[in-house]
Order: structure tokens, then C-alpha cells, then sequence
């Protein structure tokens, strides 16, 4: 049960706070007006719904990069294992290369920095060993092992870029002050609509789950924004994406 609270936090309490506010002064003054809110759903909804499936688009193509870089990886492995004339030691050695790109890329995206320094020095470590042992490699396993190792390289990059850029920062910003805005917008309009008489918990009530859910939506957006930290529900669990040889 906890796991699912985690949408609720500094934010969420903000805004109730905004929306109790608001009602009790709309109540106790009397203020309302008519407001068509349909233009909440233009100004909030919608901005929300692409904020949030650009959030999770870029979710889905980090989980491709990340399966193509593991089975790159396997692949490559795979194809030194076949080179008959590469001794035990040197094969040992190549692995350990191959298990330093995958640490490496995972401790990248664990770490919460943006120093991809030791991914791409561990990447050229395995061009640099084909180079030193052409002999013990074939030319048409050499030609194999460098296809494979160009889908690692696109999928690292691929990743990498993700990790850095994030969806559009002032996009997300307006969002965020426009639910804050929203209450005070909301709560006269809805003074009007309600019949006379109405209870006003009423009011509380509409104002506050209105308010609940759309920051709630906010707050899924910013969980999803970086799928690598291991703070929202549906984050990537890299290390699984490690190799294991």
C-alpha cells in the first residue's frame, strides 16, 4: 500500500491546502461567477496528457535500447566464443571487457550524474582488442563482432540521450503553476453552478478531489520523467538489463 502514495507529496498538500483556502473564502464572501470549464480541459488536461505520454514514450524507448544493448552484448560474447583460435586467458580477458561496458553503463544510470566517461572508454576497449588480436580472430567473426558492437554503440547513445534530455521543462512548468492557479479559477465557478442551498462541504469536497487529481497526474508525470532512478512506480529496473556471463 505505501508504494501507491508515493504520487502523494509536498505538492499534493500545497494544493489542498490552496483549495480549502479558496472554497472558504468563496463561501464566506459569497463570490461566484459563470466560467466555462471547458477551458480548464485546454489549459490543464491537456497539456498533462502530452507532458505525461511523452514521459512514457520515452519510458518504452529506453526499454528497447536497453534490451538491444544486453543482447548486443550476449551476441558479441557469443561470436568470440566461436573464434577457435582465441586462447582461454584472452577469452577471459574479452569477457571482463564486456562485463565492464554493461557495469559501467548500469552504475551510469544508478548513479544520477551525467559523466558517461567509463561507458565509452569500455566501449573502445573491445575495437582496441580485436585490433591487438586479428590473428586469433577471423576477419568474417571480426566483421560480426563490430556489427553487433555498432547496436551496443546506437543503444548506449541512444540511452544516454534519454537519460540527459528530459521532456520539455517549460511545458511541464506551466502545468504545474497553472494547477496552482486552477482552485482560485474553479471553486467561484463552481459557487455558481451548485443550486441554492447546497451544503458547503459540497464545495470542499468538488474543489479538493478536483484539485487531488489533476497534481496527482502532475506527480505521475514526474515520477515518469526519469525512468532510471528507482523512485517511481514505474521505473526501469536496469539491473536487470546487466549482463551475466
Amino acid at each position: 500500500m505505501t508504494r501507491y502514495l508515493q504520487i502523494i507529496n509536498i505538492r499534493t498538500f500545497t494544493v489542498l491546502i490552496i483549495c480549502l483556502t479558496t472554497s472558504f473564502c468563496v463561501i464566506r464572501y459569497d463570490i461566484k461567477y459563470n466560467f466555462d470549464l471547458t477551458i480548464i480541459s485546454i489549459a490543464i488536461i491537456f497539456p498533462l496528457v502530452f507532458t505525461i505520454r511523452a514521459a512514457f514514450r520515452r519510458r518504452e524507448k529506453a526499454l528497447d535500447y536497453l534490451s538491444r544493448f544486453k543482447s548486443g552484448l550476449l551476441i558479441v560474447h557469443r561470436c568470440f566464443e566461436r573464434c577457435k583460435k582465441l586462447p582461454e586467458d584472452k577469452l577471459t580477458t574479452v569477457k571482463g571487457h564486456l562485463q565492464a561496458i554493461s557495469e559501467s553503463m548500469i552504475g551510469y544510470l544508478s548513479a544520477g550524474n551525467n559523466d558517461e566517461t567509463a561507458v565509452r572508454k569500455n566501449l573502445r576497449m573491445v575495437s582496441e582488442f580485436l585490433v591487438a588480436h586479428k590473428e586469433e580472430v577471423s576477419s568474417s567473426e571480426s566483421f560480426k563482432i563490430l556489427r553487433f558492437m555498432k547496436d551496443v554503440h546506437s543503444s548506449v547513445e541512444g540511452t544516454i540521450a534519454i537519460y540527459t534530455h528530459h521532456t520539455p521543462i517549460s511545458l511541464r512548468a506551466y502545468c504545474q503553476i497553472f494547477i496552482y492557479v486552477f482552485p482560485f479559477i474553479y471553486a467561484p465557478a463552481l459557487m455558481h453552478r451548485l443550486d441554492e442551498g447546497s451544503p458547503d462541504w459540497v464545495v470542499y469536497t468538488l474543489s479538493c478531489v478536483t484539485g487531488f487529481i489533476l497534481i496527482s497526474l502532475f506527480n505521475v508525470q514526474d515520477q515518469m520523467e526519469n525512468p532510471f532512478d528507482q523512485h517511481g512506480l514505474d521505473d526501469i529496473r536496469v539491473k536487470r538489463f546487466g549482463l551475466e556471463l
